[in-house]
């Protein structure tokens, strides 16, 4: 969100006579579209092109360059920014035209997709993705930027920033109603039509009017020949098929295979997997309650109904899922009176209920995507770490059981998940491999005696990682390490960055007093994935908690901003020993003890611990900046070190999230020891 907080002015406003918009209204249109578009680009293009399922923060990071671009274009040429619309539309072709699958492993990171790959290589799709999302919100940013010299540079950091929650608002709606992306094209149009104005109607309808059709027509073509629901998480697709001789309800989801609807009798009978769990846990004589993790279209449901389940706690994160269930599935388990339905984060159900129960069950609840703006946390990453399965062990009656399934697809998947289990429950597991490709079933129960093995499960092989744990959730991933993938794909981004920076700002030379700009720039992108991270795990990893998150990093800048306006702030020197101290508090406060609040008192706290440094950070950023001599490279300096800052987030994969903070910590402090003396006393 750096590129949305840290704008420049310049005196040399390019405005030109082409808007009729007055200023005010008109920045925040244009900042309010250019968030929009942000998220809109990292929500469609992660659901045709698989690659960027598991890079999210890629386009992120290809927004942030062309918005820091457009800012730094401002006063270079009064013509309108036509390219940015024309450039959107190219992109959508492309990705329509060319869609990805990747394969199920890569250099030691696990995807669960398909097992072949199909469309463009990464190395081919990747750079087209980043430099086109770089030029199309290059064009947002650059009207954004002529309104900036027109208004007191305070005030329009205001204005930027209610655009900015507008933006946020709007897209969340929008996700709430599930809308299809050609309302986020209608949207798109709608706003390129406002915000620029050429002169000739000529232009307007070949370099505006035209490309936005194509967008819209494209995207409608998607919705419409595709089928497509959209859920907050996935554009999800389904056919009617047999199972068998039983019929069934196939769902993909971006475009790959994920679940099937079918009887629970024909399930039971071709897939063995199904039963394993009742058979291996005393308790399936007496299910009085049944918990399901990951319920999905319901055949799980209907299994455990079909066993004597006279209640059950189905969970499922997708609305759109849990829909499908309800109408199509052979069975209508979800109509069953025994049946309540909980659509949210099963991790987070488990923190929040007080229930206990006689079987709990995580059934296949494998993601397909990342959680926005965390480089490589999934949707269901806080579901697999040793604590989570304590909870489980902890919501389990005497004589209960936990039992989990899945497709592993790798022995040292099973073998780490059945370690986890064992460190969870202080017992051995029950492990059935039941069919090729590690399929395979994990029972513990809550105690040795409440668990009958077919055999002992051998223990893990010296190669098995140790469990995930909540500071390093990474289940998918073999090493502690950053799989070459991603340290390639990230030093081509700040290669192209740099290269584009030098290009547009000039020499670099020009940044060397800016250098504190660049480490706050690196900082905050830290501290904002922390957060993100952070409250995904005290809270859930939904879209709601997310765009919460997103917008209270925003209404948090937005509240220093006011008060610099308005009050006579600290020194620079206090600010950052308010910043630091932040820092240490949200660093020794830990999740744990967070996690053991009532909701409402976890809520207060969270937002306390990490809004406070985000608070002083922007301060001390607001200070700085408009005491700077010259705003376009000190926004240049800012703009790379948001950049580094994206890509430092995979540092996580080695140190876990808890040490970004001591990162980020170490790096504020070099930006104040970087401070000029002249700066010392604002």
């Amino acid at each position: 969100m750096i590129a949305e907080v840290d704008m420049p002015s310049r005196p040399e406003s390019g405005t030109g006579d082409e808007q009729w918009l007055p200023v005010r209204p008109r920045l925040v249109v244009a900042s309010a579209f250019m968030l929009f578009l942000e998220l809109a680009l990292i929500r469609w293009t992660g659901s045709n092109i698989v690659h960027l399922s598991y890079f999210t923060n890629f386009v992120l990071l290809g927004s942030f360059l062309g918005i820091g671009l457009g800012f730094l274009r401002v006063g270079r040429s009064k013509a309108q920014p036509y390219y940015s619309p024309i450039v959107l539309a190219l992109l959508v072709l492309v990705v329509l035209f060319f869609p990805v699958t990747v394969n199920r492993e890569t250099e030691g990171v696990l995807y669960f997709t398909s097992l072949s790959t199909s469309g463009p290589p990464a190395w081919a799709i990747l750079p087209v993705v980043f430099l086109a999302a770089a030029i199309v919100l290059m064009g947002p940013a650059e009207l954004v930027g002529r309104c900036f010299p027109e208004l007191p540079r305070l005030e329009a950091y205001r204005y930027d920033l209610i655009g900015s929650l507008t933006g946020i608002a709007a897209f969340s709606l929008l996700s709430f109603a599930s809308a299809p992306p050609m309302v986020w094209g209608v949207v798109a149009a709608v706003a390129y039509g406002v915000l620029l104005q050429p002169r000739k109607l000529s232009n307007y309808l070949l370099l505006v009017t035209l490309p936005s059709l194509v967008v819209v027509a494209a995207l409608g073509s998607e919705t419409l020949t595709a089928g497509a629901l959209w859920s907050p998480y996935y554009k999800v697709t389904y056919k009617r098929e047999s199972y068998g001789p039983a019929p069934a309800l196939t769902i993909s989801v971006n475009g790959i295979p994920h679940q099937q609807a079918v009887p629970a009798a024909a399930r039971l009978q071709y897939e063995r997997q199904y039963a394993v769990p009742y058979e291996r846990a005393t308790s399936a004589g007496r299910l009085d309650d049944v918990l399901i993790v990951g319920a999905g279209s319901g055949t799980d449901v209907a299994i455990a109904l079909s066993k004597g389940a006279k209640h059950v706690d189905a969970v499922e994160i997708d609305p759109k899922l849990r829909e499908l269930g309800g109408l199509y599935h052979p069975d209508q388990p979800y109509s069953d009176s025994r049946v309540t339905t909980h659509v949210t984060d099963g991790r987070a159900f488990l923190e929040r209920t007080d229930k206990k129960y006689d079987l709990i069950l995580f059934a296949l609840p494998d993601s397909l995507t990342l959680v926005s703006g965390a480089s490589s946390l999934r949707l269901e990453s806080y579901l697999f770490t040793e604590q989570s399965m304590k909870a489980a062990h902890d919501h389990l009656k005497p004589g209960g059981a936990f039992s989990m399934y899945n497709y592993y697809r790798e022995q040292w998947l099973v073998d780490r998940l059945a370690s986890t289990a064992q460190a969870a429950f202080g017992h051995k597991p029950c492990v059935d491999e039941v069919g090729g490709g590690q399929q395979a079933v994990i029972t513990a129960g809550v105690t040795a005696d409440a668990q009958r093995c077919a055999s002992e499960w051998a223990g893990a092989k010296a190669d098995t990682p140790p469990p995930a744990v909540d500071d390093r959730p990474f289940l998918y991933l073999h090493g502690r390490d950053i799989p070459s993938i991603y340290l390639i794909t990230l030093g081509l981004v700040l290669l192209v960055s740099i290269v584009a920076v030098r290009a547009v700002a000039g020499p670099f030379r020009r940044m060397r007093p800016y250098a504190d700009l660049f480490l706050l720039g690196v900082s905050f992108l830290l501290l904002e994935t922390k957060n993100v991270t952070g409250f995904a795990l005290l809270f859930g990893t939904t879209w709601v908690v997310n765009a919460v998150v997103f917008a209270g990093v925003l209404v948090a800048v937005l509240a220093a901003v006011e008060v610099t306006r308005r009050f006579r702030t600290p020194s620079l020197p206090v600010m950052y020993a308010i910043l630091l101290g932040g820092l240490v508090l949200a660093a020794i406060v830990p999740n744990s003890w967070l996690l053991g609040l009532p909701v409402p008192l976890r809520l207060v706290c969270a937002v306390v611990i990490a809004f406070l440094p985000i608070f002083a950070a922007n301060v001390v950023f607001a200070k700085r900046f408009a005491d700077a001599a010259d705003p376009t490279i000190s926004f240049g300096a800012n703009l790379l070190g948001a950049i580094l800052g994206g890509c430092l987030e995979y540092l996580s994969l080695i140190i876990g999230y808890e040490d970004l903070l001591v990162v980020a910590g170490l790096l504020y402090l070099g930006a104040f020891a970087l401070l000029p003396r002249t700066a010392r006393a604002l």
